[in-house]
């Protein structure tokens, strides 16, 4: 079905987005940079959710790993709601 695959692939895309997030934070040379700018601009309102609840343990910021884990959540739920729904 086209539509379970599209929601595959813009799950993907954004999860790659995500990962390219949290590891340009580790550059800082990177932050300035257009591309960089444009992924912040779609993932930290998402990652933003978890910063607020989960605080950071020191030096180490979780948040992103519970933002991963939810992100499968949803993407499984919305799937699964899809093929219900389709068949």
């Amino acid at each position: 079905m086209l539509i379970i695959y599209l929601v595959d692939k813009l799950f993907l895309v954004f999860t790659i987005m995500l990962f390219v997030r949290i590891l340009g934070s580790w550059i800082p040379e990177l932050q300035s940079s257009r591309f960089m700018q444009f992924i912040s601009f779609y993932t930290d309102p998402y990652l933003g959710l978890f910063r607020r609840i989960i605080p950071p343990l020191g030096m180490f910021d979780l948040s992103p790993i519970v933002a991963f884990f939810a992100l499968g959540i949803l993407e499984h739920l919305i799937k699964a709601f899809l093929m219900m729904v389709l068949r």
